[in-house]
């Protein structure tokens, strides 16, 4: 393994130093790659989704795994627009000149080599090598067994980029063979790799956090909560909540858990409830609101005014359609990765925030209000990597925040927090000069 590190070691030192023509060529080349060999690699993602289902894999999981054309043209179009931003490598953050005559600038240059461990997603194999070439460092794959057959045939491509535009292979490697014993020896190997990076449920973080040697940015789970204020628009509550955790809820940046002010009980309940059974949600409600859902009698008093044909029916008698469910505290802090989500009903906003605080994972939190003093006021005591205001925490995403795609979103503080990007996969160096002259007065301090 030694020998191979010390190739991966060369290779980032050679894709660190070369230009910007020839890391945007090789970005070029893998979108070229993805392209030409799209029916390849849906036929190896076939193989992966057949094992998965006959092994057993939840459904939320197999959803993880698909590769399809749509799949495919989104790891394009991540590729092309990678490709499109900013050069990162020798940007110039700061500097100038001192009183002593030195002459400083700061530059920005790679990591190195990155290690990046994921469960699932066989995407993020693209997205990573992507960022890690238009940064110039080398990355490492460890990929889940659930997606092999992807993952190598994505690593084809990516070998094939490599290769079309002189670069060294091994600055992209694939390790999926490893054992876990193996792994925890890979995770003491701080001489040859720069960073890891582990992508994954908690099992997988603690795994690496506990054995690496290596700094570590982790990617955690996302425990998500939406916070409904008791200034809330009953439309825009019931379209953010609903996106939130419809659009994809096996997605980390998800919600789990609804936090309901209690003046807002009667006015958005229902309709969100609704809403949220129509989409196939099951609501683990406290004892608060189950009692309110449950009345047969309990009308909806308006029909927000939403074009979408999900929120149609509003001003009939709301009844259980097998969905509501008596909730309890082992519903918080669960990242439940399906159609299922935590509610409870709030008394204050504070009550909000000392919930989320004890059952966040600082990934994403939402607040929907129109009160300007109240959205001020979260985004301030709330602790996550994003604090969204009447918006989906859906967006907090590589893609949605400009980066193109993402190595993880970060939900730790050092060196870098929420969707990482490349730019994110830089560190920076000093670059000084002084003026000597025949006595080399004023360049030396005594």
């Amino acid at each position: 393994m030694k020998a191979i590190l010390e190739h991966i070691k060369r290779a980032s030192q050679i894709l660190g130093q070369s230009d910007t023509r020839t890391r945007n060529g090789a970005l070029a080349n893998l979108a070229n790659a993805l392209e030409s060999n799209r029916e390849q690699i849906k036929a190896a993602n076939a193989k992966d989704i057949q094992a998965a289902r006959e092994s057993g894999l939840k459904q939320s999981l197999i959803d993880r795994l698909v590769l399809d054309d749509k799949a495919i043209d989104s790891m394009i179009r991540a590729v092309e627009e990678i490709r499109a931003q900013s050069e990162v490598l020798g940007a110039v953050t700061g500097g100038g000149v001192r009183p002593s005559g030195i002459t400083i600038t700061q530059i920005r240059v790679s990591l190195g080599v990155v290690l990046i461990i994921y469960e699932s997603r066989p995407n993020v194999t693209i997205d990573t090598a992507a960022l890690c070439l238009k940064s110039g460092n080398a990355v490492i794959l460890k990929g889940g067994k659930e997606a092999k057959f992807s993952n190598a045939a994505l690593m084809a491509c990516i070998h094939q980029a490599l290769e079309s535009s002189a670069l060294p292979k091994e600055c992209a490697y694939e390790i999926n063979s490893l054992s876990r014993e193996q792994i925890a020896t890979l995770l003491q190997e701080r001489g040859y790799i720069d960073v890891v990076i582990p992508r994954g449920g908690s099992a997988l973080i603690d795994f690496v956090v506990c054995h690496s040697k290596i700094p570590v940015i982790f990617h955690d789970k996302g425990v998500c909560h939406a916070y409904i204020d008791e200034s809330a628009d009953v439309e825009c509550a019931v379209r953010v909540c609903v996106n939130a955790k419809v659009s994809r809820p096996s997605a980390c940046n998800a919600i789990e858990t609804i936090l309901i002010h209690k003046s807002c009980l009667e006015s958005i309940l229902p309709c969100l409830a609704k809403a949220l059974w129509d989409s196939g949600v099951e609501v683990r409600a406290d004892s608060i609101c189950y009692g309110l859902l449950e009345s047969k009698s309990h009308r909806v008093a308006k029909e927000p005014k939403i074009d979408s044909g999900d929120f149609k029916g509003l001003d009939v008698a709301l009844s259980n359609p097998g969905l509501l469910v008596q909730g309890s505290e082992e519903d918080y802090g669960v990242e439940f990765g399906a159609k299922i989500l935590a509610l409870k009903c709030v008394e204050s906003m504070d009550k909000a925030i000392a919930h989320i605080t004890h059952h966040g994972s600082k990934h994403s939190e939402i607040i929907i209000t129109q009160s300007l003093e109240a959205s001020r006021r979260f985004c301030a005591l709330v602790d996550a990597s994003a604090v969204f205001v009447n918006a989906s925490s859906r967006f907090n995403d590589g893609g949605e925040f400009g980066l193109g795609a993402e190595m993880g979103i970060s939900t730790q503080k050092l060196h870098v927090r929420g969707p990482m990007g490349a730019i994110h996969l830089t560190t920076t160096k000093y670059i000084v000069h002084g003026e000597c002259n025949d006595d080399c007065k004023g360049t030396i301090r005594e």
